[in-house]
């Protein structure tokens, strides 16, 4: 019952914070936009996907589980996603979180770049992409007249100070797999944009 309950107080609110963006479902360059940066998404998390293999191939580091209790001895900045998710959805907030969170992990990917030099090209592909991306969200946020919202972000100071070579190979790996995870939420968030 209290799940019930919960849930009847939500659903208007939940109609509230799609109302400014519900007279847009029939403006068809909200649309376009959407679909242009869904594929824009995808491609960008294939590109995640294609260094997540290069970590695993070349370093044996595949399966985030084995490496949780390492995870605690690195400070890698997470982005926050909480304005894009069910019952916390916002579209004003997330599409700020989806900007910011994305030019956290343009700079976090400078560390990947250290550790695979030999796939720069992937690598500096991506940061340009994730830059683009944000600039796309940006624009249209303009261009609706939403406010941009600017969340504090941890500290984006220079790379984390790795303690040894493995530290920095395994840090490298949760940004990647942290960074796939954003994309996979901002993915979902920019969908059901296209449903309201």
């Amino acid at each position: 019952p209290a799940g019930v309950l919960a849930l009847l107080l939500w659903a208007p609110w939940q109609a509230l914070l799609g109302a400014p963006l519900a007279e847009l479902s029939g403006d068809p360059r909200f649309h376009l936009f959407l679909s242009n940066n869904l594929e824009f998404t995808r491609k960008i998390k294939r590109d995640v996907a294609a260094l997540q293999h290069l970590v695993c191939d070349t370093f044996q580091l595949c399966k985030e589980e084995e490496l949780l209790l390492l995870r605690q001895d690195l400070s890698i900045a997470q982005a926050p996603m909480e304005r894009c998710h069910g019952r916390g959805f916002q579209a004003e907030a997330c599409f700020s979180q989806i900007r910011e969170g994305l030019r956290t992990y343009q700079s976090s990917l400078d560390a990947v770049l250290e550790l695979l030099p030999g796939h720069a090209a992937l690598v500096e592909s991506l940061q340009l992409d994730a830059a683009n991306l944000s600039s796309n969200i940006q624009h249209q946020m303009e261009d609706l007249g939403l406010a941009t919202v600017t969340y504090p972000m941890e500290a984006r100071g220079p790379l984390p100070a790795f303690p040894s070579h493995f530290h920095h190979q395994v840090g490298s790996f949760f940004i990647l797999a942290d960074f796939q995870r954003f994309l996979e939420t901002a993915y979902r968030a920019l969908r059901h944009l296209g449903h309201l």
